[in-house]
Parts: C-alpha cells; structure tokens; sequence
C-alpha cells in the first residue's frame, strides 16, 4: 500500500527509466530487504538487552562479594538491631557508631532469626589466623567486605556495643554434616579495657548445650564457668589456668581452664540488644 507521498514519489522515480510492471517488482523487491533489516535489526537489539541483562547479574554477583552496603548516610545507627528496626531488611556489612564509640565502623548485620544480630566474630575456613596478640584483637582484625569473611569486631567495639543496651548473645555452630545448632545467652556484655574486657552473660537456651557459663553441671563450675573471665591473648595471660591458654590454644579468648567454651572452629558469634 503506498500513500499519496509515497505515489508520487515512486512515480518520479520509476516511470522515466522502466515501466509500471518493472517497477513494482523493484517495490517488492526493496520491501523484502527492508524487511530482512528489521528481523537483523531486532536480532541486534535482542543481543544487546542480553549483554546488558549478563551484566547487570555480574554486577549482581560482584554486590554478593562486597557486601558493604552504604544507607547514604542518612543517620547514624548505633548497632545492627536499630538498622534493622529501621526498614533495612538485607544482611551485609554496614557502618555503625554506638554511643560512646569516638568512631564509626563496619559490622556484619545477620538480618536471619529475627533480624538485627551484630556479628563480632566470624569463623567459616580458616583463612584468618586468630593467634594474635592484645592490640590485634582490641582494634579488631579480618575481612570486612566478603559476606562469609572471618573476623574479629574487636574488644573495644565489642565494649562499646554491649555498655549501651541490654544484648542477647547468640552462637551458631554448623558441624561437617551441616546440622545446626545455637546457644543463646541473656544479658551479654563485655567491660572496657581497665577491666582487661572482662565477658559477663545470664541464662542460657539453645540446642548446643551450656558451655560458657558450666550450667550442665554444677560440679564443673569451679574450671567451666567463664563468666567474670577477662580476655587472654599469648602475649596477655588473664586465665586461671597454670599454663597460658591462648598460647596453648592459638587463639584470644575469655579463658577460664581453656577448653570447655573455645569457640574458635567454623561459626558466628553475635549479639542484638
């Protein structure tokens, strides 16, 4: 179908050089390549939405690596549990600066069971060692950016979380097989660094069993019971053991007589106020 324009321009075209019918052919002709370029033209355009969407989920991918994720700094959030409370659903590592702390810093926020947990320590394949010495773990140390990175939060971050709420201590433990477990302790807090970061936690509930505080038995106490422990690393020995633990162990902890609550397999360990 030609419209008037087309008409007139075609006639221009065909009837000084070839007649009707030899013109009409040359039509059928062009319409045919016409449309061979518009079936390459939307094979082009398929290509390009398929690069673009191959991108877009490598991009994706890369988000899944580096999961910091930056709330534009909006306002400042003192621990996981307000982000959470606040509408900001995903896990990931954010920025956060509890009351008393004279800086900000990232945390793991675990989003999972119920939402807002604070993850200060991370273990998942070994890649860190945590056979460090005092300062190491008082400022912290580790990835900060994968999303199953192992780290430590630091003790003075840890002190400046716990000493502005009342938090609850979470562990989760995975064994070879994946079957899960968790112990969860009321009142977890960890004192300042005049107090060499003593650890102090209530009762506790779970499925892994009572290892912190020695409530499986009452005999046991007196060398199972951490609570009132002040952190041990090689090169600060605050257990009440003969020998050194940390040392032993390869590892900082709230040692009491080492084995009983050493959490230092794959795990997370966590706290929401």
């Amino acid at each position: 179908n030609l419209s008037s324009l087309d008409w007139v321009l075609f006639t221009l075209i065909c009837f000084p050089h070839q007649d009707l019918q030899n013109c009409f052919q040359e039509q059928i002709r062009l319409q045919g390549q016409v449309r061979l370029l518009e079936h390459r033209v939307k094979q082009q355009q398929l290509k390009v939405v398929q690069l673009l969407e191959k991108k877009e989920i490598q991009y994706s991918d890369r988000g899944d690596e580096n999961s910091v994720i930056d709330l534009g700094g909006k306002r400042q959030y003192s621990d996981c549990a307000e982000i959470y409370n606040d509408g900001h659903k995903q896990s990931g590592f954010y920025k956060m600066k509890p009351i008393q702390s004279p800086a900000e810093f990232l945390a793991f926020c675990d989003m999972s069971e119920g939402g807002g947990w604070t993850v200060f320590q991370r273990r998942s394949d070994g890649s860190q060692s945590f056979d460090r010495v005092w300062t190491d773990y008082e400022e912290g140390f580790g990835n900060f950016v994968l999303p199953n990175g192992e780290y430590w939060l630091g003790n003075k971050n840890l002190h400046y979380l716990t000493n502005q709420g009342n938090y609850t201590l979470r562990i989760d433990l995975t064994d070879f097989e994946g079957e899960r477990r968790f112990a969860q302790y009321a009142r977890f807090g960890v004192a300042g660094e005049e107090q060499s970061y003593e650890m102090s936690c209530g009762e506790y509930s779970g499925t892994a069993g009572d290892s912190l505080t020695g409530g499986f038995h009452p005999d046991v106490k007196w060398w199972a019971d951490h609570r009132g422990m002040k952190f041990s690393t090689r090169d600060r020995d605050n257990d009440n053991y003969e020998g050194n633990c940390a040392e032993e162990e390869k590892a900082g902890w709230w040692f009491n007589r080492i084995f009983k609550s050493y959490l230092r397999t794959k795990y997370q360990f966590k706290n929401k106020g």
